[in-house]
């Protein structure tokens, strides 16, 4: 199974982003950094699906605050940055693709992803809201680009705690964290779970965080 694996640069005054830390580890995939910019990262994502010519897509982001790893359900169609991108973009109210569809599914097992995870020892969940920042927009337009070009692709969006050495900088000891040794070994179950599982499991389960 061709698998490629998308992280992102640091963003808001980091240092490190745990997201292209733990995709680099994940065996057999290829990696791929994105720029964390508005319309910039798509591209770079649509240029690396190109070249690889994957079966599966997994973009990958950060999300401080959040325990578990969080494999996403719904992208919007929405702009709506809390803070400016790396390029100092900071859209309001803007849709990611203009005349496009309100929202868009996940394609991967998001279910069977999660059990996968937590197989492997993983603490992981459903997330139904993968906010309006970069990661919505790369999230949104990778579904756009398997609905329009690339159809025989299967994609999704997975959500991942702080690294251990960003609590202090970021959010003070109470703030979640997760090793990026750890985030890898989810990725990886996730990524194959993907590429086996095609019926999605039948439980009840996700938040909006």
């Amino acid at each position: 199974m061709r698998a490629l694996l998308a992280g992102f640069e640091p963003f808001d005054g980091a240092t490190v982003n745990p997201s292209w830390e733990a995709v680099r580890l994940v065996p057999g995939a290829h990696a791929v950094l994105l720029p964390c910019v508005f319309g910039a990262a798509t591209d770079r994502l649509r240029a690396a699906m190109l070249e690889h010519g994957p079966e599966v897509v997994v973009c990958v982001g950060q999300a401080a605050g959040r325990a578990d790893v969080t494999v996403e359900r719904v992208a919007i169609n929405l702009d709506d940055a809390r803070i400016p991108d790396n390029a100092g973009d900071q859209p309001v109210d803007r849709p990611v693709v203009p005349g496009g569809p309100a929202a868009y599914f996940a394609t991967l097992p998001v279910k069977a992803c999660v059990a996968a995870a937590r197989k492997a020892g993983v603490p992981a969940s459903v997330s139904h809201s993968a906010g309006t920042f970069v990661c919505n927009h790369v999230f949104y337009g990778l579904m756009h680009l398997i609905a329009t070009e690339f159809p025989q692709v299967r994609g999704g969006f997975v959500h991942v705690p702080a690294a251990p050495g960003q609590v202090l900088d970021q959010g003070g000891p109470s703030m979640p964290s997760m090793p990026v040794t750890m985030v890898a070994e989810a990725l990886t179950a996730i990524v194959t779970a993907a590429g086996l599982v095609h019926d999605d499991l039948r439980l009840t389960g996700g938040s909006l965080h």
